[in-house]
């Protein structure tokens, strides 16, 4: 039996996933938890990251400069957890731990998505359209 992932969205579904749980062989493993985050929330986050990175200067090493869009992301992500997560680096330094938003439930990343609003509107920053969630 090959991976098998069910949305449960109807009736009919949650039977199926109840049958395949059922005919599962002994040794496998059922999870249920929440939805991850939606492929539009992603687009959406990253053209925020972007816009935030091109207009807003970071502190890095005692110096303001612009930052990568992942750079935006993992100062973010370690902001909506509301702990500082640093690993020494492997010459040195230190490292400021992240987290993975491809992991996120749909709200942790609606409240990234608010967070990093809020962060950007705070300094200034003009949204594209496509981070107000807008096509162009």
């Amino acid at each position: 039996m090959e991976r098998q992932v069910f949305n449960l969205v109807s009736p009919m579904v949650r039977r199926n996933a109840a049958q395949a749980i059922a005919q599962a062989p002994e040794g496998y493993r059922c999870e249920i938890k929440p939805k991850t985050r939606s492929l539009a929330q992603n687009d959406m986050l990253w053209s925020i990251l972007t816009d935030i990175s091109r207009q807003v200067e970071f502190v890095v090493n005692g110096a303001l400069v612009k930052v990568s869009p992942e750079e935006v992301k993992d100062i973010l992500t370690a902001g909506l957890r509301r702990e500082t997560r640093m690993a020494m680096g492997i010459d040195g330094g230190m490292v400021l731990l992240g987290q993975r938003t491809s992991k996120m439930t749909v709200r942790q990343m609606t409240e990234l998505i608010e967070l990093a609003h809020a962060f950007g509107t705070q300094r200034g920053v003009e949204w594209s359209p496509t981070s107000l969630g807008r096509d162009q």
